[in-house]
């Protein structure tokens, strides 16, 4: 990692370093990491991930992501939610994922409590995006010190405990944290990456749901 958190690429292209000037990893950081989200099962898929991510690194989870949408049924909360005990061993000899059982268990949980949460908010995009942290929250200046600094923040932080209130598995502040810069609830990508200025107009022109 750079002492800016930057890297330039051949091409002159600016971006976060964390992506390491992979290709599948740059292509992840330039169209998704960062923009605006409210479809519930690209959602549910992501605060999942980022479960099975705990421990490992995220580039890990990448590679495997088409490996989880077959294992879990593209991450449709509803079918996840009926899995059982063969699902479970079915999820523990799949070689294409992380064979992990207690969060291989918390995926469905988590389904279960999904469905709950629509029952109550209409969509799991209204109840994740009210967490969604005000301005004054933010620093004025997001470079790399910061984005160091602050692996958790408050608003991470209320809606981890809300979470395991209402019964939801590895959810913990850092891995919360981790879902709402990728989903777009703030944006991450620092000062001199190519990709800031246009997730700012990209959240500026977002409807909240």
């Amino acid at each position: 990692m750079s002492e800016t958190g930057l890297l330039t690429a051949q091409d002159g292209v600016v971006r976060c370093s964390w992506q390491q000037g992979l290709g599948d990893y740059a292509l992840y950081h330039d169209e998704e990491w960062g923009r605006p989200v409210t479809d519930d099962t690209r959602l549910f898929e992501k605060i999942c991930l980022e479960g099975f991510q705990s421990g490992l690194s995220w580039l890990t989870i990448l590679r495997k992501r088409e490996a989880f949408r077959a294992a879990f049924a593209g991450f449709d909360f509803e079918k996840v939610a009926q899995f059982g005990d063969e699902d479970i061993e079915r999820c523990l000899a799949d070689k294409g994922i992380v064979r992990h059982r207690g969060k291989i268990v918390s995926t469905i949980n988590n389904a279960r409590r999904a469905i709950e949460l629509r029952h109550e908010f209409g969509s799991l995009a209204r109840y994740f995006w009210s967490f969604e942290p005000q301005p004054e929250e933010r620093p004025l200046v997001f470079d790399y010190a910061v984005l160091r600094a602050n692996p958790i923040t408050p608003a991470s932080t209320r809606l981890s405990k809300d979470l395991k209130k209402r019964g939801w598995t590895f959810v913990g502040p850092t891995t919360v944290y981790a879902f709402m810069q990728a989903m777009g609830m703030v944006n991450d990508h620092i000062e001199g990456c190519h990709c800031r200025p246009r997730i700012e107009t990209l959240r500026l022109e977002f409807s909240r749901p």
